[in-house]
């Protein structure tokens, strides 16, 4: 019997739920530098030469103590009353470091909004319906994947909204 072979961008439960799902996406690994001055984004973004308004991080947050993640362009910061309000709830900030990790199973800098542990109420900022394809991480620092924003709204289950500022 022939063995399986893996798909050459299986690892991360990110890009093996676009496998599972059969998504179209494009795979953009590249060396993470822990002494940038840049964000996570930001880095991400310069080295694939991506625009940062095309690249998207990926925020957990507490919305009324329930975590709700805000996804919303590197060059841009989330508004919390917006996500708040999206979702219905009164109050948001951002939730504590331990408990992102402990909810998505990834770390931060690394946090995808695909394959997370826990299916987390999502958001994505609207500006991303403007792109063909936006960015997002991949599962780890220094992966990021490309797909269509439609498949990304579709994957989490996500709403979107205009819920990014500056």
């Amino acid at each position: 019997m022939a063995k399986k072979q893996k798909s050459p961008h299986a690892g991360t439960p990110a890009l093996v739920a676009l496998d599972k799902a059969g998504v179209p996406h494009t795979v953009h690994p590249y060396e993470h530098d822990p002494s940038s001055d840049l964000s996570y984004g930001l880095e991400a973004a310069a080295a694939i030469g991506i625009p940062a308004e095309q690249v998207f991080k990926t925020l957990v947050t507490s919305v009324d103590g329930t975590l709700v993640v805000g996804v919303v362009p590197v060059d841009r910061t989330l508004d919390l009353k917006a996500l708040a309000h999206a979702v219905g709830g009164k109050k948001a900030a951002m939730a504590e470091q331990a408990a992102a990790e402990r909810a998505t199973g990834y770390v931060v800098g690394g946090i995808s909004p695909l394959g997370q542990r826990q299916r987390l109420r999502t958001v994505i900022d609207a500006s991303a319906l403007g792109f063909d394809a936006v960015f997002v991480s991949g599962g780890r620092r220094g992966l990021d994947v490309g797909l269509a924003p439609s498949d990304l709204v579709a994957l989490t289950g996500a709403s979107t909204a205009p819920i990014a500022r500056g």
